[in-house]
This record gives C-alpha cells, structure tokens and sequence, in this order.
C-alpha cells in the first residue's frame, strides 16, 4: 500500500534556527504516522510559494516551520495550485501572531504534534486586489518603523503602543496622515488616518489591540481598526490607552467587522500584507475569503475558535 506523502518544509533563518535541532525527532513522527517524508529548506524568499504551486499535487500534506511570512508563502502556493492540502504549522519566527490565534505552542514538539495529529480548521484568507494575505494587511505608520524593536520593549508596551509612545518624544510632526475613503458594505468614510488594519488574528506584532471576543478566524469577517490622525499629544495619550485597554475609542478610531470592503486614496500608499511589502496602491479591494484553507490545530483550540 502507498505510503502517504508529506513535505516538510521549512525556513533555516527564521528566528533562531530552532527547527534544525529538532528535524530528526519531528521526521520521526511524521514516519510513525504513516508518512513519507520530503524535506525541502527554503532558498529564499517566495520560495516555498513557488515550489508549491508547482508541486502541491504531488503531497498529501505540508509541514511548514518558520515565521508568519513562511506559512503566508505556503498557502499562497497551495491557493494557487489549485489543491487543497492541509497544512500544519510549526512556529519558529520572532512574535508567531497567526500562531497564537490558533493556539499552536511555540514550544517546536508541542506544535509539531498539533502540525503531525491535530484537528483540521477551515481558515478564512483575505484576497488583497490580486493577492493574498493569511492574517493582516496594514498601511501607516506602524508599518513605517522597523519590526525589529527590541522583544523586551514590545513585551512591555506592544509594538503599536511603542510607535505611539515614540510620537510623544518626536512630536505629532512626525506622523504622516492618509487621507482616505474607505467603503465597508453599506458604509462610506472618509478621514485622515495615521494608521490602518485589516486582520484575521488575536494579534499583530505581537500586542492584543482589538476586543479578543470579537475574534473568530473562520467566521467570514474580518475585525477592521482604523485609527484617526491625532491633534494633540492629549489624543495621542487617549487613543494609547484605548488600545492597550482593547477597546477601541469611536471619537479617535473606527473599529468594524465586515467581510468585503474598499480603500480609495488620491495618493499612492504603501501597505504590509502579513509584515511583507504589500506594494503602493491607490485603489484597494479586500474580500474575506471564508473557510478557503485547512490548517491542523490542538483540539481544545477547534473546539473555542
């Protein structure tokens, strides 16, 4: 009888290599399973969605280990194979946000086991124009500064709360304001931001800034923050509170949950999709694309999520 196929495929530069100390013990259960193992390190970047998209066909399933911009790469190359092979995630980046979501233990044979025999959870995707992006697409100016503040600094404040705190020693000059209409169903705005997510996850950059209840990954929605552009250090001081309390203040933001909705900018804008350059767009559509992949989880995750 053929032995089912797996690829293990993994990223040796994220975080701090961990997965290499322990590929043997993982291989191991992989073959205890049933499997036969294919091990592929990754060459560069876009190379896991590359090599999926040409191969997926040929596995029936995928191990990936490394940070959220390696499994962002592995779905998008199953997406656009046309297969719909489940994927398990072993975690191995700096803040593992999507990870988190979903309750996979950042501990590596903690999550292998979840990657390996864990229960299968229909995701929601979100389609960015003619891309994709597993948690979060962003633009302003938290995704302006590098992601490479010190862990300890954004251990204590998050990162979102260490941009504002910076705005308080630079001065509101600093900010770069977008001036944007945004159409989310039935609803138009029209503001100036300094800052904008659309995310699928209990976090991003590691800090918790949206009400936790709200948050379901399989839902068909996704939880929408945008934050207005501050006239004062006052207001910057109120909008820090409001999102290290979780709970979104309507006089300095809007927070939202939608399923389809539209950014319109005279402007070009940058904007992030899963911490990766996303490109300068004037004209944004993005489309919750419900349950459109599988990914394996702990049980008691499935059973809450």
């Amino acid at each position: 009888m053929d032995r089912k196929k797996l690829l293990l495929i993994y990223n040796p530069k994220s975080g701090t290599g961990k997965i290499k100390g322990k590929l043997s013990d993982v291989i191991d259960m992989c073959v205890k399973e049933g499997y036969e193992v294919t091990i592929r390190p990754t060459q560069g970047k876009l190379d896991a969605m590359e090599y999926l998209r040409e191969n997926a066909a040929r596995y029936d399933k995928v191990i990936c280990s490394g940070g959220d911009g390696t499994l962002d790469e592995v779905v998008k190359g199953i997406l656009a194979s046309g297969e719909h092979l489940p994927i398990g995630y072993i975690p191995a980046g700096s803040t593992n946000d999507f990870a988190n979501s979903l309750g996979i233990s950042s501990m590596t044979m903690k999550a292998a086991k979840a990657a390996v025999y864990g229960e299968p959870f229909a995701c929601d995707i979100g389609k960015f124009n003619d891309d994709y992006f597993v948690y979060v697409a962003a633009f302003g100016i938290l995704t302006d500064v590098s992601y490479e503040t010190s862990q300890k600094t954004k251990n204590v404040l998050g990162h979102m709360a260490y941009v504002l705190e910076g705005i308080k020693s630079f001065g509101l000059n600093s900010m770069k304001s977008y001036s944007m209409s945004v159409i989310a169903d039935d609803r138009i705005i029209k503001d100036e931001f300094i800052y904008g997510m659309v995310s699928n996850s209990a976090t991003v950059g590691g800090f918790k800034a949206l009400p936790q209840g709200d948050i379901c990954l399989n839902d068909g929605e996704f939880e929408v923050l945008l934050i207005k552009y501050p006239h004062s250090l006052e207001e910057v001081n109120i909008i820090t509170s409001s999102l290290l309390a979780q709970d979104p203040d309507p006089e300095y933001m809007y927070y939202l949950k939608t399923s389809h909705l539209e950014f319109h900018s005279e402007e070009g804008i940058s904007w992030t999709l899963d911490g990766e350059n996303g490109g300068v767009h004037n004209d944004v559509e993005i489309i919750n694309c419900n349950k459109a992949f599988t990914i394996c989880v702990p049980e008691k995750k499935k059973k809450r999520v």
